[in-house]
């Protein structure tokens, strides 16, 4: 077998802004590391989280082969989802609870990865962060069908809908697993989606490239969560995979529900949101919608493009609707503004006679603004030099009455 990688890591949870328990738990172990996100709007988020991650903890331990490994995370979290709904069936108040989860076990060279759920685990290598986990939401399926782009699914009105979860709503949920390498200069950052939602991937690579030990880069993950508004949990698992050290980098330690003593109290409530929160992160500062369960019945996947269709024919319509008016508006101005320069007057040359314009000299383009309102029989030639140089440089006329007795003036002196 390889020579194992020793890794350097870091574990940190946090409540968040805006909720008033913390339903996150992580875990991170001399060779397992988790991160749970129970369902926040379920009863008992926090006690699915913790009990499955005390259950998933049991199985840190090395193991002889990747594969052993991973039948054996597998297995840890097919157990866990069977202690959750014999909590239920003793605790019928928590019914509806569940949590997602993402563990990594280090063999060797290798890691092993089981997931369910929208927390991830992302790989950060040679200055790159790559996801490695898939959500399993509607939205991420709407996404890998390529009905809607990846920064639509961030603001989508279901994208708190979970598709796979741990609980009692599912009794053989399927698991994601897979085997990858591990190198030294690797960093595994397993996440819930109170960072991955609220802190952009660009932010987070540079967070990796520039913070050296993995407890710093943790905590500066959470607190960028946090400067962010974070109305979610945010629970942050950090492991650098690193061979030239002999130790594990960090004792074993829960963070988060499964670090406190377990409440099967369902009737927490949130905090209010504080008026700080509220004025420095407006955007950000309003709860964050629960994420819940929906079995994948036959059909549903199709009731939600449909309902993705209704609203981008709404998003149309109401599109449209703006340019129109928009449009409306600038029509609208430019009358106005043409009607307010036919209120204005001027003399000029018109084929060589003094004429009386409507409007105003300046034109718009192709647009003309003004037009001859009256032609007189006044040569331009008959009228002394210095008023010929007037008329034809165009003499201003307060209104209508003002260019009549321009041109009366200008007769006289013709006829003189």
């Amino acid at each position: 077998m390889a020579t194992p990688l020793t890794p350097t890591s870091a574990a940190v949870s946090h409540v968040g802004r805006i909720r008033a328990s913390n339903q996150d738990s992580g875990y991170v172990g001399a060779h397992l590391f988790v991160v749970a996100d129970g369902m926040g709007g379920h009863a008992g988020g926090d006690v699915a989280s913790a009990l499955t991650t005390q259950r998933i903890a049991e199985a840190d331990a090395e193991y002889a082969t990747p594969e052993d490994a991973e039948y054996a995370l597998q297995s840890a979290l097919i157990s866990a989802n069977g202690i959750l709904a014999e909590t239920v069936f003793e605790h019928s108040e928590l019914t509806g609870m569940g949590t997602t989860v993402s563990g990594i076990v280090r063999v060797g060279d290798k890691i092993v990865m089981a997931h369910i759920g929208d927390s991830r685990v992302y790989r950060f290598r040679d200055g790159e962060l790559e996801q490695i986990s898939s959500d399993h939401t509607f939205v991420q399926r709407l996404v890998d069908s390529g009905r809607i782009t990846p920064e639509e699914a961030a603001v989508h009105p279901r994208r708190s809908v979970l598709m796979r979860v741990l609980g009692d709503v599912d009794a053989s949920p399927e698991i994601d697993t897979r085997i990858l390498d591990a190198r030294a200069g690797d960093r595994w950052l397993l996440c819930s989606d109170g960072l991955s939602s609220y802190v952009s991937e660009d932010k987070i690579s540079n967070i990796l490239q520039t913070v050296r030990t993995a407890q710093a880069a943790a905590d500066r993950l959470v607190k960028e969560s946090l400067d962010h508004g974070a109305p979610d949990n945010v629970t942050v698992v950090l492991t650098d995979i690193d061979d030239s050290n002999g130790g594990s980098g960090a004792p074993p330690a829960f963070v988060g529900a499964a670090a406190a003593p377990l409440s099967y109290d369902a009737d927490a409530q949130r905090r209010p949101i504080r008026l700080p929160t509220l004025l420095l992160h407006p955007l950000k500062a309003t709860a964050a919608e629960d994420s819940h369960f929906e079995p994948e019945r036959e059909g549903y996947l199709e009731e939600l493009i449909e309902e993705d269709r209704r609203r981008a024919r709404r998003r149309r319509i109401v599109w449209l609707l703006l340019v129109a008016a928009a449009i409306a508006a600038i029509v609208t101005g430019l009358v106005a503004a043409y009607q307010w320069t036919q209120t204005h007057y001027y003399v000029g040359v018109s084929d060589g006679k003094v004429a009386i314009y409507q409007g105003v000299q300046q034109n718009i383009g192709p647009i003309v603004l003004s037009h001859v309102y009256q032609t007189t029989t006044i040569e331009v030639d008959s009228l002394p030099t210095f008023q010929q140089e007037s008329v034809e440089a165009t003499i201003n006329a307060d209104d209508l009455r003002d260019a009549i007795d321009i041109v009366n003036r200008l007769d006289d002196l013709a006829r003189q």
